[in-house]
């Protein structure tokens, strides 16, 4: 039996969450099981960590270059996060969307906004909570990736960050990785469904009335 592959228009999939809620786990298991989602990567005057490579983790700016590429229009979205900018390549994005695939995009609720105003109807936005404080701050202690005084820092910034949870259009408690990923892989494919995002849709509708 022949299948039917009918063309569609990608979807932005925002992950948003305080840090340590899992997001980041989250989005390379959706990642390594699906072939027809990209990340994307943003550019961010950070500096880079241990282990991380230009161009797969993040594209690294100093101020300035980061300042007029801003200027010039050249983000989708862009943010401060803890005293860094963050910004996402809007060509990149578009050209992803228009070839039929999915860009997954781990982001704060401020760059979420951002891309809201602008592409409302290529978003599906997903906000991740933990299952309480506690073990939010478990996870950030023992991912020993940061000093106590950020992680301080990150655990007082997070009661802000959760009361965005409003504005998005699915939340998932992770309090078993596996189920919040079942839960995010139905969202993703039913995402995928929606009528207005199967730009092949006419034509194929047309044949079959057709006799085709």
């Amino acid at each position: 039996m022949t299948r039917i592959n009918l063309h569609r228009r990608g979807l932005m999939l925002v992950l948003s969450s305080p840090s340590g809620a899992g997001k980041t786990t989250l989005s390379r298991l959706l990642l390594a099981g699906d072939s027809g989602l990209v990340m994307s990567v943003s550019a961010t005057t950070r500096p880079m960590r241990p282990g991380e490579i230009e161009g797969r983790d993040y594209y690294f700016l100093s101020s300035s270059e980061f300042t007029a590429r801003r200027e010039r229009g050249e983000f989708l979205e862009y943010a401060k996060v803890f005293g860094f900018d963050y910004g996402t390549p809007a060509q990149m994005v578009e050209n992803t969307l228009s070839s039929g695939k999915d860009v997954l995009f781990d982001i704060d609720w401020q760059g979420t906004q951002h891309l809201k105003a602008r592409a409302r109807e290529d978003l599906v936005s997903v906000f991740i909570l933990p299952p309480s404080t506690a073990e939010l701050q478990q996870r950030l202690t023992t991912r020993a990736q940061d000093s106590a005084e950020i992680v301080a820092g990150r655990m007082a910034k997070a009661a802000d960050e959760m009361s965005h949870w409003p504005e998005y259009d699915y939340v998932i408690v992770n309090e078993d990785v596996t189920e919040a990923h079942g839960q995010l892989r139905a969202i993703l494919q039913a995402e995928r469904l929606r009528r207005e995002r199967q730009t092949g849709l006419p034509e194929f509708v047309q044949k079959l009335r057709g006799g085709g």
